[in-house]
């Protein structure tokens, strides 16, 4: 039984395994041992991701609808149709009628491919991946405040820090390879600080634990930061050679008081200030955070750069901010220009310079004007506008988080032409006017790129089935037939033109990523090797430097009233494998990952132990949550884990979330309730 090295599609961590396989089948995995992301560890989705290229249910072949039912038919008339109606819906309604959504579980080929036919062939910059649909997430912050979106050290330096901050994540449950890493450093020395509404078992390994109260992460930020300063803790050398705008920032910062944000937290202050003390003096101390918390605000992520740029902690080893991902690729998408106002390697799209450079490679005009996101292109927000919608391996009806501001199926049964790429039939497929079945994990040698920006290869290791291609050569099928000049031979020519576009991967070749576990951008022409960590050689993007952004003191949350004494968190990423199409197709990560569902078969919203015993509520009931103008049921699974004065609402309970959120208007993501106990 051969074995061959590969990397783990399932998340950001981007782990090496090995495939096991026999005859053309991949019939197991194991971890690589001297990966310097793994280790020799990996998770129970590692273990088990060879499953899925096994599942009866996938599909095989190209399904188009007739008569408003799914046909089998040749792959020529599958793709021709396509490229006839994208050519008509452009020519009738003009390319900003068509938009090309990902996964961020699609290939770094892929999503070059995708945005490149957007913008190349259809002339539209309506690009985006699917994370953006349901959170706040960190880029347009990074690229603002430090120039790079994306971690800016190893995931292997975290043995290497002094302190850890591990921020609103729940690295156990969502990131369990990280998650051990750290713990791993605590046993050996490192001080261990958790931030967050709730108690997870990191947490309880925590030397350090502030729970706080939903929505009071900018108030915390910005008082550890006045600690910090009041302490003379702030790295002035570090800030005055490479930052900007501190004044106004420590004007800002200046106004906070330690006692009142410990209130409104609900945290002590002198836990605060240990926490401070322990950042600030530190000689190199790691932030991890989630890159896709959607009850977050910008502000609360721009109060985490702050901190680290307060305290010097980037350009060193050991240090820095980790942008933590569930999903195995979203660093390579949007490296990639799965952005709607951003090119890949993040010019803007409005940049003459960056476009014309762009248009000198592909011999083709690019649009000037930053297209929809994938928020108002499935929601009611583009109606009108979108008539054609690309999905690639993405299932917004099944995992989007749109609150009230629209129904995603009710928005795709408008469309004139829906095409969606994937593994299965899923729920967004039902959908569809072409579906186009891919190939799985191990059937096709493609990249990836990890949360320490790491650009991986996943070799072919076993044939696909018959007829079967690859999302890239499917969309490079389409452009051809619309007339565009694009003639890959292989995935590997197209990473040659990603090194031409974007000059941080460059140095990257599948002549070089089959060696010594990838790369890590930038990996140019010139520095081949790659960048364990950012800015220690003072290079900051071109010359710009660190920007702090002074942020206004939040007012304090309003305290909690008699009529509504709890607050509604809803929430997508700590659950998001339960419901997770790929997850569902393996038989023994389905019964992993939903277990809880034997408990609470009809789903459930989580209360604290404190709270269900003042209410008298036992766990397993049923109860009313009640708002000030709406009002749902649902299962009470009765956890220590959530804070006291909060109730969650994890994002598979969207009865939950219709009826107290609405369908339309109020797009809150913390809503004040009262709990009654449901009458039989």
């Amino acid at each position: 039984m051969p074995h061959k090295l590969t990397t783990c599609t399932f998340c950001g961590v981007g782990c090496g395994l090995y495939l096991e396989t026999q005859g053309n089948q991949v019939v197991g995995v194991y971890p690589s041992v001297s990966h310097p992301t793994n280790q020799g560890r990996i998770c129970v989705r590692g273990w088990h991701v060879h499953e899925i290229a096994s599942s009866p249910d996938r599909l095989k072949h190209p399904l188009l609808k007739k008569d408003g039912q799914f046909q089998e038919v040749p792959w020529d008339e599958a793709l021709g149709f396509i490229a006839t109606r994208l050519t008509e819906i452009r020519n009738q309604h003009g390319p900003d009628s068509l938009a090309f959504l990902n996964s961020p579980r699609c290939s770094n080929e892929e999503s070059y491919l995708l945005q490149k036919l957007a913008r190349a062939v259809i002339g539209t910059n309506n690009v985006h991946h699917g994370t953006g649909a349901y959170s706040n997430n960190s880029i347009s912050v990074l690229l603002d405040m430090i120039g790079v979106p994306a971690s800016t050290n190893s995931i292997a330096e975290l043995a290497q820090s002094e302190v850890i901050i591990v921020d609103g994540v729940d690295l156990a449950r969502r990131l369990p390879t990280i998650g051990g890493a750290v713990i791993r450093a605590k046993l050996n020395g490192a001080r261990l600080i958790v931030v967050g509404t709730r108690r997870h078992r990191v947490a309880e390994n925590a030397d350090l634990f502030l729970q706080i109260k939903p929505g009071t992460e900018t108030l915390l930020y910005g008082a550890i930061a006045k600690v910090v300063v009041d302490r003379g803790l702030a790295k002035l050398p570090f800030i005055k050679a490479r930052c900007r705008d501190y004044s106004a920032f420590l004007a800002q910062v200046l106004e906070y008081d330690l006692l009142r944000v410990a209130d409104a937290c609900g945290v002590s202050p002198d836990l605060i200030e240990a926490a401070a003390l322990a950042y600030g003096q530190a000689r190199s101390a790691a932030l991890l955070f989630s890159s896709s918390m959607e009850d977050r605000t910008r502000d609360s992520i721009r109060a985490v750069v702050n901190l680290v740029l307060l305290t010097g902690n980037l350009g060193k080893p050991g240090a820095g901010l980790f942008a933590l991902s569930e999903q195995n690729n979203l660093q390579g998408v949007c490296d990639l220009g799965m952005i709607p106002d951003r090119l890949p390697g993040y010019p803007k799209v409005s940049d003459p310079a960056a476009r014309a450079a762009m248009e000198a490679i592909w011999k083709t005009r690019i649009p000037a004007t930053p297209g929809l996101g994938s928020r108002p292109v499935l929601t009611s927000r583009g109606q009108g506008q979108i008539r054609g919608v690309w999905l690639s391996r993405y299932d917004p009806v099944n995992t989007a988080f749109l609150g009230n501001v629209g129904d995603v199926a009710a928005q795709l049964r408008q469309l004139d032409l829906l095409v969606v790429q994937h593994l299965f039939m899923n729920e967004t497929a039902q959908y569809a006017h072409v579906v186009l079945p891919t190939t799985a994990f191990g059937e096709e040698e493609v990249t990836f790129t990890s949360t320490d920006r790491r650009i991986q290869l996943a070799e072919r290791v076993v044939d696909p089935p018959a007829g079967l291609t690859s999302a890239w050569e499917q969309i490079a099928d389409v452009a051809q037939r619309m007339g565009a000049d694009w003639n890959y031979r292989s995935a590997g020519e197209v990473m040659e033109e990603i090194g031409e576009v974007v000059p941080s991967y460059g140095g990257a070749s599948y002549q070089n990523l089959a060696r010594e576990y990838g790369r890590q951008w930038p990996c140019t022409k010139d520095r081949p090797l790659g960048t364990r960590f950012l800015f220690g050689d003072n290079n900051h993007n071109g010359g710009e430097k660190f920007k702090f952004v002074p942020i206004p003191k939040p007012p304090q949350p309003a305290p909690a009233s008699k009529d509504f004494p709890l607050t509604l968190v809803f929430g997508n990423s700590l659950y998001y494998w339960n419901q997770n199409v790929v997850v569902r197709h393996s038989e023994t990560l389905k019964r992993e990952y939903r277990i809880l569902m034997l408990d609470y078969p009809q789903g459930f919203v989580e209360l604290n132990t404190d709270d269900a015993k003042q209410l008298g509520i036992r766990d397993g009931k049923r109860i009313r949550l009640c708002a000030a103008n709406s009002s749902s049921t649902a299962t009470a699974r009765v956890t220590s884990e959530v804070m006291s004065g909060t109730i969650f609402v994890p994002h598979f309970m969207r009865d939950v979330e219709r009826q107290i959120l609405g369908a339309t208007g109020d797009s809150r993501r913390l809503v004040p309730v009262r709990v009654e106990k449901e009458i039989a």
